[in-house]
């Protein structure tokens, strides 16, 4: 059975030095069931409906600027599945969500970063689907749940955001230190925010997890903006009701960056 994944994406330098970070998602495409095809929504793509990639060449986007020149010379030639796309608009539209294609869209950094270490042979075809940052966090969670039937078919599904994400603050370290992913203490409000998260997705509370900008301690430092949160509900509503929860402490980066990731297995009630 495939579980779902979030994962934290980290800086796009993660491509050239892979880290903690790196050597977990290395793991995890090693130890997870091989799957049909990937199913990933990135922070990176946002539009007002879900739209899903239905190319089956999708592009490497290099969707960042200042970092060495090396970094834009990464390709990641994974092909689409349109199929799979297929499939996630029909399960969208009949839930009465107006999703639809885009056939020219590539692969942002937020999906091939993780996956150049999943599966570096490239040989997991991958489609991403947006976020709809304005219709909130229960909205992604609906958005996961909805499209959980592909579980079953074969489609790893995956939210790929960032568990803190406050750029300004990292920025400000990688002045100081450099643009290279650089694990350090966390600020207090990292540790405070994440373990709040963790309490909840372990208690299946959806409701604070839909709410969590009014609830959650910290929650505008963590996330300035909320595109990187929002992963996080896609991908635990697609592991269905009560799934067990495995967190991944991968460090944080320049001490805002809370790198962690999560495994969810579905049907399987628990704490890991």
């Amino acid at each position: 059975m495939l579980p779902t994944l979030f994962l934290s994406h980290g800086s796009p330098m993660h491509a050239l030095h892979a880290g903690r970070a790196g050597a977990a998602w290395a793991a995890l495409g090693r130890d997870l069931p091989h799957p049909r095809a990937v199913l990933i929504a990135s922070a990176h793509w946002e539009s007002e409906w879900p739209m899903l990639t239905t190319g089956g060449r999708p592009e490497t986007i290099h969707d960042f600027g200042g970092f060495p020149s090396q970094l834009y010379e990464v390709r990641y030639a994974a092909p689409g599945e349109p199929s799979v796309a297929g499939r996630a608009i029909e399960l969208l539209r009949a839930a009465g969500l107006p999703a639809n294609g885009n056939g020219c869209r590539g692969l942002d950094h937020g999906a091939w970063v993780p996956l150049l270490h999943m599966y570096p042979q490239a040989d997991v075809p991958v489609v991403q689907v947006s976020l709809q940052p304005q219709l909130g966090a229960a909205h992604h969670l609906r958005l996961g749940e909805i499209l959980a039937p592909l579980r079953d078919e074969g489609v790893l599904i995956v939210g790929s955001g960032h568990l803190t994400h406050n750029l300004r603050e990292w920025i400000g370290h990688a002045r100081r230190h450099g643009m290279q992913p650089q694990e350090t203490d966390a600020e207090p409000y990292v540790r405070e925010f994440s373990d709040w998260v963790d309490d909840a997705l372990r208690g299946d509370d959806r409701e604070r997890i839909g709410n969590w900008l009014q609830q959650t301690p910290h929650a505008r430092r963590a996330h300035p903006t909320d595109e990187h949160f929002l992963p996080l509900p896609f991908a635990f509503g697609a592991a269905g009701p009560a799934p067990r929860v495995e967190r991944l402490d991968l460090g944080v980066d320049g001490g805002v960056l809370a790198m962690d990731a999560y495994v969810f297995t579905p049907g399987m009630t628990g704490s890991g």
